[in-house]
C-alpha cells in the first residue's frame, strides 16, 4: 500500500481550523498499520508504505483518517473501505478516493449461523397453524465498538422481538437458543393441502428479522452490530433450512451527509493473490528457471527470458532473486547476467547504469540479504538525525531566520563524517551473498575494461554506494531504518548527506563538477582530500575480495525484531498474580528478552536453545485475539497478545525461523492454555501431559530470509502466463533469425537473441511447462466448483466475491450449484 495524502478535510470548529490527523489501515476493523501524525493542516501528506502478508479472511480494507485530541479519544473524520472483490480495480493505480462518513452501520461485518423451520401444527380441536423455529447458533467476527464486545441477539417476525442471552467479552458468541413464532391463524383443517391458499400468500409476504446488538453500559443505548432479513416464501421448497449468512448494515443506514463533504484520501494499491500446488506440480518449470546460470549464452535461459518479455524488470527480478536465493543460486545466476552485461557495454563510464535484469536483480539481493547490515551501519545515526532536529540547510536562499550558514556547515559535515566512517568501517559485516556477487562484477568489469584501472571500483560502487547506501539514507522507512516517514526537516538533512556520500561513493575525478548547485560544489570542498578515496578504494576491496570471512562478526548478536506486546505473567514466583502486563521484547539470534520499556534491563531472557516450540493460542483461552504460546523446557509458557494479526503472524514465524534448528523442538503441543486444574483444548487434568495437537513445522531455518519456493514459481508461472503472446512473438523472432541473416525485422528488435536455436528449445520448454500448469489450475478450479456449498461457514450468503466467482465459473462449466 502507498498511503499519498488527503486534501480538503474539513475544518476544525475552533479558531484555529487546523487538524493533527493520522491514518489508519485496517483489515474489516483491525488496525495493521498507523501513519505518523501531519499536525496542523486540513490536506496532509504521509508518503508512507506498507507491505504486509495478509493471515486470514477479509472482506474489506478500510483506511480511517483520525484527528488527534489530547483530551478526549481520537476522533474519527472519515473512512474509505473497498471490498476484497474490487481491489483488482484499482490495482498498482495512484486514485483519489472520497471519504465516508464512519457509523454504526458503516462498520457492519462478521457473519451469523441460523436454522430455520416451518412446521404445520394440529391443534387438540383439529385445527391447523404454521409455526416457525428459529435456531440463532453463533455468530463469527462481530465488530468491536469501543474496545468490547457485548453481544446478544434480536429475533422479530411481525410482532415484539425476542432476546438472546448476552454473551460477555466475545466477538465470536455462541448463543444456540431457539424461538418459535405462529406464522398464520389456526384454519379449517383440509387434508388435500397443507395450506390454505390465502395463508400461503401471507406467509410469502412476511419475513423474519434478526439484529445484532452490543449491550452497552454508556447512556446512549446499544450499538447497533448489524442485520440479517429473511423473507419466509424460501421455506416452501424445503421447510427446514440451515445457512450461514453475512450480516448487513439496516436500510435506512447511510443516508449521510453528501460524500464531498469530508474531503478525499489518494491510494496506491496492490494486492495480489497466488493459488499454489504442491512442489511437484512446480518441477518442471522450476528445473528449467534454476539451469538459468548454467545455459550458454545466458540470454537463451528461461530466468532471461522472463526479463524480456515483462513490461518492467523489477516484475521479473522479485521472484526471480527469492527462488534463487531460496535455491543457494543467486551468485551464479547474477554472475552470470553481469557478465553478459558487461560484454555488452561500450563504455566504462555507463556500466550497470541502465535498468537492466541484472541491476535490479542485485537491488533486490541487496534488499533482502542486506537489510540487517543497514541496520547495524545506519539505523543509530539515522534515529539520532530523526530525533535531534540539528539545522543543516546549506543553500543560503532556504536559511531560516536565526540560523547561521556555517553553522549548518559543520552540522551537515559531522553527519557526513560519520556517516561515511561508519559504511567504510563495515565491510566484515557485509553479508557473504553480497560479497560473492561484488567479487564477480569486479571481476567481470576488470576482464572486459583491461586499460580502465578504475572499472574495479565503479562497477562495486554503482551498486553499494548508489543503489544501497544512498538510497537507505534517502527514504529510511523504504528500508525499515524508520516506521514513518521523515519530516520535512528532516527529509532536507538526509536529501543532503545522501548526495554528499553518493559522490564520496562515485570516485569520479571531478567530484565538484557533481553538483548543479553551487552550494553543494563548494560544501563537498571538505572531503576533496585523498584520504576519503582511500577509504572508499579499501572499503571496495575489502566487500569485493574472494573468500573474506570474518568469524568475529558472526559471534554478535543479531537484532531480529522488537516492540512492545501483552504478555502474562509466568508464574515463576510461588505467590503471585497471573496477570497481563505490557512489556518491550526484543528477539536476537541468541535470545529472546522482555523488559518494562525499551533500553530498561531484561526482567526475562529465554535462550534460543529453550524455544521448543512457537505456536497460537485459541481465542477460548482468555477471550484474547491474536495470542501465541512460546513453549519452554518443563513445559513452561509464555503466553504473549500482538497488537493485530499481521504482528502475530510475523512474530510466529520469526521466532519459529530462529528456533527451528533446535535438537529438542517439541512435535505435538496444547493449542489452548492450562486454566482451573486441566487443559481447555483435551480436558487432561495433569499439567505435563504431552500435547494433543501436532506442532507447525517444515519451515525454513534460514532467519534473513523466509522464502517459499513453490509460491515464487507460482508468480513466475503468473508472469509468463500473462505475457504469453510476448512468448509466441519471440518464438517467431527465433524462427526469423535462424532462417534469414539479414536486417532484423522491428517487431523482433526488442528481444534479446544470441543463439535462436537453444532460445527456442527454452521457449518451447516454457510454454509447455505454463501450459500444464494452467490446466491443473482450471482443473482445480472446476473440482472445488463442484464441491463449494453457498451458505456454507467459508462462503455465507451475501458473499459476493462468491458470486463473482460462480458467475465466471458458469460462463466456462455446465456445473449447476
Amino acid at each position: 500500500l502507498s498511503l499519498g495524502e488527503a486534501k480538503n478535510l474539513p475544518t476544525y470548529p475552533g479558531p484555529n481550523k487546523m487538524r493533527d490527523c493520522y491514518c489508519t489501515v485496517n483489515l474489516d476493523q483491525e488496525e495493521v498499520f498507523r501513519t505518523k501524525i501531519v499536525e496542523k493542516s486540513l490536506c496532509p501528506f504521509y508518503g508512507e508504505d506498507f507491505y504486509c502478508e495478509i493471515p486470514r479472511t477479509f472482506r474489506h480494507l478500510s483506511f480511517y483518517i483520525f484527528d488527534r485530541d489530547v483530551f478526549r479519544r481520537d476522533s474519527i473524520i472519515g473512512k474509505v473501505a473497498i471490498q476484497k472483490e474490487d481491489l483488482q480495480k484499482y490495482h498498482n493505480r495512484d486514485t483519489w478516493f472520497q471519504l465516508q462518513h464512519v457509523d454504526a452501520d458503516s462498520e457492519v461485518q462478521g457473519k451469523v449461523h441460523l436454522e430455520l423451520r416451518l412446521s404445520e401444527v394440529i391443534t387438540d380441536t383439529g385445527v391447523v397453524c404454521h409455526k416457525l423455529a428459529t435456531r440463532v447458533l453463533e455468530c463469527q467476527g462481530l465488530p468491536i465498538v469501543n474496545g468490547q464486545c457485548d453481544p446478544y441477539a434480536t429475533v422479530t417476525l411481525a410482532g415484539p422481538s425476542r432476546q438472546t442471552k448476552v454473551k460477555k467479552k466475545t466477538n465470536n458468541p455462541q448463543f444456540d437458543e431457539v424461538f418459535y413464532f405462529e406464522v398464520t391463524r389456526p384454519s379449517s383443517y383440509n387434508k388435500k393441502s397443507h395450506f390454505d391458499i390465502e395463508d400461503v400468500d401471507e406467509v410469502d409476504k412476511m419475513e423474519i428479522r434478526v439484529d445484532l446488538w452490543n449491550a452497552s453500559n454508556l447512556k446512549f443505548g446499544d450499538e447497533f452490530l448489524g442485520e440479517l432479513r429473511l423473507p419466509l416464501k424460501f421455506l416452501r421448497q424445503s421447510s427446514s433450512y440451515e445457512a450461514w449468512y453475512f450480516l448487513q448494515p439496516r436500510d435506512n443506514g447511510n443516508k449521510s451527509l453528501k460524500p464531498d463533504d469530508l474531503g478525499s484520501l489518494r491510494l496506491n494499491v496492490v494486492y495480489t493473490e497466488d493459488h499454489v500446488f504442491s512442489s511437484d506440480y512446480y518441477s518442471p518449470l522450476r528445473d528449467v528457471l534454476l539451469k538459468s546460470a548454467d545455459v550458454e549464452p545466458v540470454s537463451a535461459s528461461a530466468a532471461h527470458i522472463l526479463g524480456e518479455v515483462c513490461r518492467e524488470k523489477q516484475e521479473a527480478a522479485i521472484p526471480l532473486v527469492r527462488l534463487f536465493l531460496h535455491y543457494g543460486r543467486i551468485v551464479p545466476f547474477i554472475s552470470a547476467i553481469a557478465n553478459a552485461e558487461v560484454k555488452r557495454t561500450q563504455d566504462p563510464n555507463t556500466i550497470f547504469r541502465g535498468n537492466s535484469l541484472t541491476s535490479k536483480c542485485i537491488d533486490e539481493t541487496m534488499k533482502l540479504a542486506g537489510m540487517h547490515y543497514l541496520q547495524v551501519t545506519l539505523k543509530p545515526i539515522i534515529d539520532e538525525i530523526c530525533q535531534v532536529h540539528k539545522p543543516c540547510e546549506i543553500d543560503p536562499v532556504k536559511l531560516k531566520d536565526g540560523e547561521n550558514l556555517e553553522n549548518n556547515r559543520e552540522n551537515l559535515r559531522q553527519y557526513v563524517d560519520r556517516i561515511f566512517t561508519v559504511i567504510t568501517k563495515s565491510g566484515v559485516s557485509c553479508p557473504t551473498v553480497m560479497c560473492d556477487i561484488f567479487f564477480s562484477l569486479r571481476e567481470s568489469a576488470a576482464k572486459r575494461f583491461q586499460g580502465d584501472l578504475d572499472v574495479r571500483y565503479t562497477a562495486v560502487s554503482s551498486f553499494i554506494f548508489l543503489r544501497f547506501f544512498a538510497p537507505a539514507i534517502l527514504s529510511p522507512n523504504l528500508f525499515q531504518l524508520t516506521p514513518h516517514h521523515p519530516d520535512p526537516q528532516t527529509s532536507r538533512t538526509l536529501t543532503l548527506i545522501s548526495k554528499t556520500i553518493q559522490t564520496l561513493g562515485s570516485l569520479s575525478k571531478s567530484k565538484s563538477a557533481n553538483f548543479k548547485e553551487s552550494y553543494m560544489a563548494t560544501f563537498y570542498d571538505y572531503f576533496n582530500e585523498q584520504k576519503y578515496a582511500d577509504a572508499v578504494k579499501n572499503f571496495l576491496d575489502l566487500i569485493s575480495s574472494s573468500g573474506r570471512r570474518d568469524h568475529k562478526s558472526i559471534e554478535q548478536p543479531i537484532l531480529l525484531k522488537e516492540g512492545f506486546m501483552i504478555k502474562r505473567a509466568q508464574g515463576r514466583k510461588r505467590f503471585g498474580m497471573k496477570n497481563f502486563k505490557k512489556r518491550w521484547f526484543r528477539l536476537t539470534n541468541h535470545e529472546f528478552t522482555y523488559q518494562k520499556s525499551k533500553g530498561d534491563h531484561p526482567l526475562c531472557s529465554i535462550p534460543i536453545e529453550n524455544i521448543l516450540a512457537v505456536e497460537r493460542l485459541e481465542e477460548e483461552s482468555f477471550k484474547m485475539k491474536n495470542m501465541f504460546q512460546v513453549i519452554q523446557p518443563e513445559r513452561r509458557v509464555l503466553y504473549i497478545q500482538a497488537n493485530n494479526c499481521v504482528e502475530a503472524k510475523d512474530w510466529i514465524d520469526i521466532l519459529t525461523k530462529v528456533s527451528q534448528c533446535n535438537k529438542k523442538r517439541l512435535t505435538v503441543y496444547h493449542p489452548s492454555a492450562y486454566l482451573n486444574g486441566h487443559w481447555l483444548c483435551c480436558k487432561a487434568t495433569a499439567d505435563n501431559t504431552p500435547g494433543c495437537t501436532p506442532c507447525t513445522g517444515g519451515l525454513p531455518a534460514n532467519i534473513q530470509l523466509d522464502i517459499d519456493g513453490d509460491r515464487e514459481t507460482e508468480r513466475i508461472y503468473s508472469l509468463f502466463n500473462l505475457y504469453m503472446p510476448k512468448l509466441e512473438k519471440m518464438q517467431e523472432a527465433c524462427g526469423s533469425k535462424s532462417v534469414y541473416d539479414g536486417p532484423e525485422e522491428e517487431e523482433y528488435s526488442t528481444f534479446i537473441i544470441d543463439d535462436p536455436k537453444e532460445t527456442y528449445k527454452t521457449l518451447k520448454l516454457i510454454i509447455e511447462g505454463v501450459g500444464n500448469l494452467e490446466q491443473e489450475h482450471a482443473q482445480y478450479k472446476r473440482d472445488k466448483f463442484k464441491k463449494t456449498k453457498y451458505g456454507s461457514q467459508e462462503h455465507p450468503i451475501g458473499d459476493k466475491s462468491f458470486q463473482t466467482y460462480i458467475r465466471q465459473q458458469s460462463e466456462i462449466s455446465a456445473h449447476s450449484i
